[in-house]
């Protein structure tokens, strides 16, 4: 899967997801630090990658409709260490890759126990 990391995640994370096959790209790497969201968010569009945050901004779903975008991951941990963030996200990207890439195009909320996953709605005709 192709991956963007927001800068409120740790760096090593980035290494840990590549090691498990992700095309990962940081933030930090392509100088994006201190960008506003609407910068964050053209380039992870833009380069066609599932965004990873902490950024309660990103948390709108009606701003950030299902299916008109490549996808975003928010995570929402009771205590956000460094060790709870990598553990969680390892965690949760090391899944079964079929269900990990079906996550594409969706807003995903992730807690220390739950996976909330809103995928597109299809309209009624």
């Amino acid at each position: 899967m192709k991956i963007k990391l927001d800068e409120n995640l740790p760096l090593q994370i980035a290494a840990e997801l590549s090691a498990l096959g992700h095309d990962v790209h940081t933030i930090y790497e392509e100088k994006l630090t201190g960008f506003n969201d609407s910068q964050i968010w053209a380039a992870a569009q833009h380069e066609q990658r599932f965004l990873v945050t902490q950024d309660l901004d990103f948390a709108d779903i009606r701003r950030f409709v299902p299916g008109t975008h490549h996808g975003i991951l928010l995570v929402r941990l009771h205590s956000p260490s460094r060790t709870n963030l990598i553990n969680r996200l390892l965690e949760l990207l090391n899944l079964n890759t079929e269900n990990v890439s079906s996550w594409a195009g969706c807003f995903v909320v992730a807690t220390e126990r739950k996976v909330r996953v809103r995928r597109q709605t299809i309209g009624l005709i």
